[in-house]
């Protein structure tokens, strides 16, 4: 696949400015968007090599935002599971044609946007008891769902919900978690050649971008209604992954 280099430009800087926003708090489903945005004009394994250091680098923000506020015992039950989610990911990516990727990234974005459709069902139905076990599962479907398309929201989200935490700690958790899921995936995608340290350096001019959606996704968070944008940004998340399944 031939990208033109304008195109690739522009939807570089459209995501890198999407991933400032959503960590500075203008809806995580914005952030989900990056990938398959991406991915329809670029191979899928180029792609999540591509955007993982500019997760990485919102990750900083996001984690001194909410600095020591998380559950240390939470992030420490769910890594074990990330690991193994991020090796059995990692394997699929490389042992995977192209178009077989692609079609599992548009898989595993619609689950996450009916997921979002559903949210409040799914959650509202649950009847739970706590146990150290369940951490290990939702780390390793956060973990593969995250090498794959960088979408692991969901499962994190439902998990630290039903321990019935503070939204201070429910996001600083989540932060922190995301943070270490990211360098834990560095050196898989080394292994896996997924790093294009060409194209990375290329593009470098352009990260500035992350910190200045930060401060509008800050300033932003309080002033736009989230739940009419997030509606929206699901509706795209859904054509961005039939399109990627389909075209």
């Amino acid at each position: 696949m031939t990208v033109d280099p304008l195109i690739f430009y522009l939807m570089v800087a459209l995501i890198a400015f999407m991933i400032g926003l959503a960590k500075g708090g203008l809806g995580g489903t914005l952030g989900a968007l990056a990938t398959p945005l991406l991915a329809l004009v670029m191979p899928a394994d180029q792609v999540i090599g591509l955007i993982l250091p500019i997760l990485m680098l919102a990750d900083i923000f996001a984690v001194s935002f909410h600095w020591r506020r998380w559950n240390t015992k939470l992030v420490l039950l769910l890594i074990p599971g990330a690991v193994v989610g991020v090796t059995i990911g990692t394997f699929f990516i490389t042992n995977a044609p192209t178009e077989t990727l692609r079609t599992a990234l548009g898989v595993i974005v619609l689950i996450f946007a009916l997921y979002k459709v559903f949210e409040n069902r799914i959650q509202g139905s649950l009847r739970y008891q706590p146990r150290n076990w369940h951490g290990l599962l939702a780390g390793t479907i956060t973990g593969f769902s995250s090498a794959l398309a960088h979408t692991g929201g969901p499962p994190v989200s439902i998990y630290l919900l039903l321990q019935d935490v503070t939204p201070r700690v429910f996001i600083a958790t989540s932060a922190i978690f995301f943070f270490l899921l990211n360098w834990i995936k560095v050196p898989y995608y080394w292994y896996a050649g997924l790093f294009d340290f060409q194209q990375l350096w290329g593009i470098a001019w352009l990260l500035p971008l992350v910190p200045l959606g930060v401060w509008v996704g800050r300033w932003g968070a309080s002033k736009v209604d989230k739940e009419t944008f997030e509606w929206i940004i699901t509706g795209l998340l859904v054509i961005a992954a039939l399109m990627l399944i389909f075209l």
